[in-house]
């Protein structure tokens, strides 16, 4: 049988260590730089940064004392039913532009378009449960601002990933996958092109972005403190995205389409909203997300 060509002989992912408590403020490019540095490291020209969204959204100022948060009779009664933090509840029902599912897990559907556990609220690898990170505001805006400054910084155009952690239907744990993106394409996309055997491929759409922040996302982990991965070896395609948000006719679900007041190139990755509608319909198969506490256990 013929092989498929692959599109580079080797792909490392190397992690970046070093990188101190963020603060509101922080320059993560700077910080990233620094950090290399002092382990005797340096971009090189074709290199991918992909960057753990928490140390984002700390640099931003995104960041909430629970004990600040007046929780709603909403988040209260969903709270108590679920085992659940009432603040956190409250935070991301804020957060959310709709709420998608509440049985168990609070789905949303966030102001960004992303669907998911919690808004992507999460107190984890924060302070210690004193302090919930949000998501960014604009996780686009934040990816193409760090790339700018690591042009400024290192003379290279390294395209970077804003990752998250997020739950899949029907099936257990956890996958990073892209939520900001700037620098490169999102998708690569084969439709008209022919496979080895002389098949022409008609709806194959690779999503490279979330590939790539799941390689990140087993170099980083959970809990080691290392919230930022360099890819190097894949030959990332330039600027630009193609919009992977199905139109409704497609989607194969009786859901309206979104309409994001500011649509994000890479929260167009999430699974259609109606899948997660069915999820009611499959008992305790449900996404799985690290983002809210509700008595079970989950890796942090």
């Amino acid at each position: 049988m013929p092989s498929t060509p692959t599109k580079t002989d080797e792909l490392r992912a190397i992690p970046v260590p070093g990188i101190h408590d963020v603060v509101a403020g922080d320059s993560i490019a700077g910080l990233i730089v620094d950090a290399l540095a002092l382990g005797g490291l340096q971009f090189h020209d074709g290199d991918i940064l992909v960057v753990k969204h928490k140390i984002v959204s700390k640099a931003e100022g995104r960041r909430v004392a629970l004990d600040s948060v007046k929780p709603s009779a909403a988040a209260r009664s969903f709270a108590r039913n679920n085992g659940a933090d009432a603040r956190v509840v409250e935070l991301a029902l804020r957060e959310a532009r709709r709420v998608v599912r509440k049985k168990h897990i609070l789905i949303t559907e966030t102001q960004h378009g992303l669907v998911c556990a919690n808004s992507g609220v999460d107190v984890s690898n924060v302070d210690g449960g004193k302090t919930a990170v949000l998501l960014p505001e604009d996780a686009d805006r934040s990816a193409a601002q760090i790339h700018r400054e690591l042009k400024k910084r290192t003379g290279l155009y390294v395209p970077v990933i804003i990752s998250d952690s997020f739950g899949r239907p029907w099936r257990e744990g956890l996958c990073d996958v892209a939520i900001g993106v700037a620098g490169m394409r999102v998708i690569h996309d084969y439709r008209g092109r022919r496979d080895p055997y002389g098949y022409k491929m008609h709806a194959t759409e690779e999503a490279v972005a979330d590939e790539l922040a799941s390689v990140a996302g087993l170099v980083c982990g959970k809990n080691t403190r290392v919230p930022a991965c360099i890819i190097r070896g894949y030959p990332a395609e330039g600027e630009g995205f193609v919009s992977v948000t199905r139109c409704h006719a497609e989607r194969g679900f009786g859901v309206s389409k979104p309409e994001p007041k500011h649509p994000s190139s890479a929260s167009r990755f999430m699974v259609a909203i109606g899948v997660f509608r069915l999820l009611g319909r499959r008992g305790d198969l449900v996404a799985q997300d690290d983002k809210l506490e509700t008595g079970r256990s989950r890796a942090g």
